[in-house]
């Protein structure tokens, strides 16, 4: 007697329906991060996922519902980029999200229900903590493979969609945000294998509780060290380099007399390079004297030294350029330059694409304010670089005492891309043990201290300001900082050994001969879907 086609276990669904259930339910964590911001969602998010893979009838099945999903996610958290994109965004997001086809297979293999002699039955308690350990590995593996930089970089970290969550965020000073999705992750998975294996579903929800509760008691925290009066300059929505420069000009008059230790203007507030502007030298140099502060001013134009145009964080003191400069390394794809333009340069036809490549800096620098750069040790990230946690980690190694950041998301200032973007810097202050602050052109702006938290309030897209912060300031190295990435490196051993491990299996059983298991010819966990009576 066989099974009626298109089940598994008995669940039904057709082909079609069951394509679209994979397309919402990889949409739905999307919802957990800025704009919407549900946080909590993210702890079942993914449950409707990992329920509709683990009943795919078939390996290709569960390998197409992955692949869809993880189509429909990247669209989802990425959907502002559509009007700058277009079609084109469809097809990085269907390339993006092939990732997730073998770990859909994975998910199949270990969260569904066997044949046996009687039925069907759920995983036992060694397959379920397999995939308590496998299921959240295989999709931190996946966020490393599409962190590249020029595969989009990691935008959308499950783990980021605990931002503003105060437990989380110490957390993340142990693991940074790559422990965080593997927690979130391995919860829902618990929750799915609740529906057969109750027992061992709550055992591993325990085990999780108690694994987050002691890294949340052993995690030391940072140790005060005074604070720091910083300055973020919001110019808003200015069309036009000049008339962008002059609103920064006007907004940072407003400083002088409060005490400030640096000004930090957003990302290409600048449209000249400054060794051909003295102008502009003289007008930037002016205003540090009237403030009595260092300015970070964001230049976005050809270098005079060098072919081509650079993003660089130029430091401005009384007398001008201090000499501390730093170009941006990490560029945004498509919308600062175009991968193997040569082949995919169609794409400036079809959306916003850049049409000439920036060119990229070689390495990250540490600066300081004061007439002998004796001050404030600041590390400068531009924009798309808040993404990647070990660009921050780095300029902590390097002694910055705080991070700061040089953005605009003036092209998407309708969308949910301004909130996302500014959620970045709680999690790279926890991490780091460092507070960041988040200066926009055209908001939103943002400070966060040492522990992720918020400091003073968010600049909207609707302001244009010139804002004060009281930065706390902290000492000590956190765990993250100090060890690196490593649940990255747990991710990658623990499925390295599970491949090694099914090669094995498959050796020993090719080598036991046609039956799988020797002479008797047993089942002996083979993907056939009829059980052993009814054939």
């Amino acid at each position: 007697m066989r099974r009626p086609a298109g089940r598994e276990d008995g669940s039904p669904g057709s082909p079609w329906w069951r394509a679209i259930a994979a397309l919402v339910a990889g949409a739905l964590p999307a919802l957990c991060f800025p704009a919407p911001a549900l946080w909590w969602l993210a702890y079942v998010a993914l449950v409707p996922w990992l329920a509709l893979l683990a009943t795919a009838a078939t390996p290709r099945r569960a390998a197409l519902e992955g692949w869809l999903g993880g189509t429909a996610f990247m669209l989802a958290v990425h959907h502002w980029l559509l009007p700058s994109l277009h079609v084109f965004l469809l097809v990085l997001a269907a390339l993006l999200g092939a990732l997730w086809a073998p770990w859909g297979l994975l998910v199949r293999d270990l969260l569904r229900n066997r044949p046996t002699a009687t039925g069907t039955r759920g995983p036992g308690p060694a397959r379920c903590a397999a995939a308590l350990v496998l299921v959240p590995s295989g999709w931190l593996v996946i966020e490393l493979v599409r962190s590249w930089e020029y595969l989009g970089g990691p935008w959308g970290v499950f783990g980021a969609s605990q931002w503003q969550v105060a437990p989380a965020l110490r957390l993340a000073s142990l693991g940074g945000v790559w422990l965080l999705t593997l927690l979130l992750v391995a919860v829902n998975t618990a929750l799915v294998l609740a529906r057969t294996a109750w027992r061992a579903a709550l055992a591993g929800l325990l085990t999780i509780a108690v694994a987050a509760g002691a890294g949340w008691l052993w995690t030391p925290r940072p140790q005060p060290a005074g604070t720091t009066r910083i300055a973020v300059v919001q110019a808003g929505m200015v069309n036009g380099p000049d008339a962008r420069f002059a609103r920064g000009e006007e907004l940072t008059r407003r400083l002088a007399g409060r005490g400030v230790d640096l000004v930090v203007w957003g990302e290409s507030s600048v449209g000249a390079d400054l060794t051909h502007r003295p102008d502009l030298r003289a007008r930037l140099a002016a205003l540090a004297r009237e403030v009595d502060a260092d300015l970070l001013v964001n230049v976005d134009a050809r270098r005079a030294d060098r072919p081509g145009i650079y993003k660089s964080s130029v430091l401005i003191g009384p007398h001008g350029p201090t000499g501390d400069r730093y170009d941006k390394m990490r560029l945004v794809p498509f919308g600062e330059y175009v991968p193997a333009r040569s082949i995919l340069g169609w794409a400036t036809s079809v959306g916003k694409a850049a049409t000439e490549d920036r060119h990229r800096g070689t390495r990250q620098v540490v600066m300081a304010t004061g007439p002998a750069g004796d001050g404030l040790r600041f590390g400068p990230l531009i924009c798309f670089e808040t993404a990647f946690p070990d660009m921050s980690r780095r300029l902590v190694r390097q002694g910055a005492g705080i991070l700061v950041a040089q953005s605009a998301t003036s092209s998407f200032q309708d969308s949910w891309a301004p909130a996302q973007h500014a959620s970045l810097a709680a999690l790279r202050a926890a991490e780091t043990w460092r507070p960041m602050v988040h200066a926009t052109l055209t908001g939103v702006s943002a400070v966060h201290g040492p522990h992720g938290e918020q400091v003073g309030p968010r600049l909207g897209t609707d302001r244009a300001i010139a804002a004060v912060y009281d930065v706390p300031l902290a000492h000590g190295t956190s765990p993250y900082v100090r060890l690196g990435d490593w649940p990255l490196y747990a991710a990658l051993l623990a499925i390295a050994l599970h491949c090694l491990g099914a090669g094995v299996r498959a050796v020993r059983s090719r080598s036991a001969g046609p039956g799988g298991s020797g002479a008797g010819g047993r089942l002996t966990g083979t993907d056939d879907t009829r059980c052993p009576a009814s054939r």
